[in-house]
């Protein structure tokens, strides 16, 4: 931001809270130093939770306009990258500058502020106390009262922050006025790469994205989106998703993903999306719950992610993604799923076959194989589009009704029913392979997504499955090994109730429902916190950093 910015934002109070009562922007006579520890036993062990993976492509199949296009994208991410620290935290430059341990910083960086993702949002410098809910999105001292009371138009928009002035009243303020300068930057970059582009349908998006930066109006841009079909570029950047808004969901942060299209992988997982509308009737749920009909035009594609930004590169990194998120598109033309595949063979290499080495029964350990891997993340995202976008007695949309939980819901939702769809498909002869693969991989990635925290939507989805399944006796614990059998049978039961449960809970618009469910099965239990332990003790990352850039692409001058 410039400094004309920061006087104005400074004034208005808008910086992430420090230790439950100080502004993050304020000056401060305390600092940082190597002193202090963090709060799980020490910065080292904090940093070791990371395992660096190098993001690159074969970038020898991309003509010189497409090459060229990159670095501007890039540019236009790292922009995406310092709006992201302002909605998570505030001022990043102060908060570096008040910790001169270099570890800390890197730390700091990984999470975008002082508070580890990967525990809870605990804070791991000991002068800051609990991250806002609402992140930096609201004013820090804002009760959910004093939101609901509120008569303030767009106060439940995407892309507004609220704001407390001086006399104490609220209100809105959109993110292209909020990031004016910066804004019109990433505006200027997108329709620099539209320049370059060989492909119509990109040139188009690009074009229309750097308008929704400057209107705030995104929807055009996601209908555009949807449209590209043999672009080998492609850019998902911008407010998109909602979970840093842990108070009600309703705020997005912005990030950055530049992608290189995998032409021949995409071809093979194209006939996945004609399935939706026939998996859709088959919900097992009551008609009223399954009424509405996918859209027709979704896509599957894998990709090689080269670089992320802001809210994607946030602690535990995304290796498959499911937009556009509005719910009117998804209806209309439905959904992108986006298979990161080097991010997500990062993973499968150095973190879940080490996972189930450590915690797998010896015997069940031959199931775990990439490609139930790439199948169990791709059918997550799939699944997004399944089940109801609208409540069923008129409540409006399933996000607006659930409010923070819907995030939490609907991973849960996504993570179950693209097992259900593994199963269906493989019925029908449309998936190869031992179905057994499925189930233990599946199994074994509960172990590494839960390590992500009980905090985040996706951790909350993970324990609840798993205490669900645990209630099921879908798996079983030998005392003797401390390693897990999946008894597959009972997986399936619990399989087909879940996916009952979630459904039925979306489509009531049944907040209390989901409020107690989360109260109930979103904790990390004792036993299973001493098996994740072990894995921190065997120097298992918990997830991956990147080495990322034009000169690791090999692009610098």
């Amino acid at each position: 931001m410039k400094i004309k910015y920061f006087v104005f934002f400074l004034s208005l109070g808008l910086f992430a809270c420090e230790s439950g009562s100080k502004e993050a922007g304020e000056d401060t006579t305390a600092t940082e130093d190597s002193s202090e520890t963090s709060a799980a036993g020490g910065i080292d062990a904090q940093l070791a939770k990371y395992t660096s993976v190098k993001l690159t492509s074969d970038l020898t199949v991309l003509s010189d306009k497409q090459k060229k296009m990159i670095p501007i994208l890039i540019e236009a991410g790292k922009i995406m990258d310092k709006l992201f620290w302002f909605e998570a935290y505030g001022d990043k430059d102060q908060l570096m500058q008040r910790i001169p341990n270099e570890k800390f910083q890197e730390f700091a960086s990984i999470n975008y502020g002082p508070w580890d993702r990967l525990d809870g949002n605990k804070p791991f410098l000991e002068s800051y106390g609990e991250k806002p809910a609402g992140a930096n999105f609201y004013p820090a001292d804002m009760t959910k009262d004093e939101f609901e009371a509120l008569e303030l138009e767009d106060k439940n928009s995407l892309y507004t922050f609220l704001r407390r002035g001086e006399d104490g009243t609220i209100s809105a303020i959109p993110y292209h006025e909020m990031f004016k300068e910066d804004i019109e930057k990433a505006a200027a970059l997108l329709r620099e790469a539209a320049e370059l582009a060989e492909n119509a349908a990109l040139k188009k998006y690009l074009l229309a994205r750097a308008t929704a930066f400057e209107t705030d109006e995104y929807q055009p841009s996601d209908l555009d989106w949807m449209s590209m079909k043999d672009n080998q570029i492609d850019v998902v950047i911008g407010p998109i998703e909602t979970y840093e808004d842990q108070l009600y969901g309703y705020k997005a942060a912005h990030e950055c993903y530049v992608l290189v299209k995998d032409m021949a992988w995409s071809e093979r997982l194209a006939k996945y999306a004609d399935v939706l509308p026939d998996l859709q009737k088959g919900l097992p749920v009551p008609d009223a719950y399954k009424q509405e009909k996918p859209g027709s035009d979704a896509e599957l594609n894998a990709y090689d992610v080269i670089y992320y930004a802001g809210d994607c590169n946030a602690g535990s990194k995304t290796i498959a993604i499911n937009l556009p998120n509005d719910e009117e598109v998804q209806l209309k033309k439905g959904t992108r799923r986006l298979q990161l595949k080097n991010a997500m063979r990062a993973k499968f290499d150095k973190i879940l076959l080490p996972i189930a080495d450590e915690l797998i029964a010896d015997d069940q350990r031959k199931h775990i194989t990439f490609d139930a891997f790439f199948s169990n993340t791709m059918f997550h995202e799939v699944a997004h589009g399944l089940g109801i976008k609208n409540t069923i007695d008129g409540k409006g949309t399933v996000r607006e009704a659930l409010k923070e939980h819907s995030s939490a819901l609907e991973e849960g939702k996504a993570d179950i029913l693209g097992l259900y769809m593994i199963k269906q498909l493989h019925e029908q002869g449309e998936i190869e392979g031992d179905l057994k693969d499925f189930y233990v991989t599946f199994m074994a990635g509960i172990f590494r997504s839960v390590r992500f925290g009980a905090s985040s939507a996706h951790g909350k989805a993970n324990m609840i499955r798993f205490n669900f399944f645990n209630e099921f006796g879908a798996f079983a614990r030998n005392e003797e090994t401390g390693k897990y059998s999946v008894d597959f049978e009972k997986l399936e039961e619990a399989m087909q109730a879940l996916s009952n449960k979630i459904l039925t809970l979306q489509g009531d618009g049944d907040y209390d429902g989901v409020a107690t469910l989360v109260a109930e099965k979103a904790g990390i239990g004792s036993q299973l916190q001493s098996d994740l332990d072990r894995l921190s003790s065997a120097g298992i990352p918990v997830d991956i950093v990147f080495e990322q850039g034009v000169e690791t692409l090999g692009l610098g001058d």
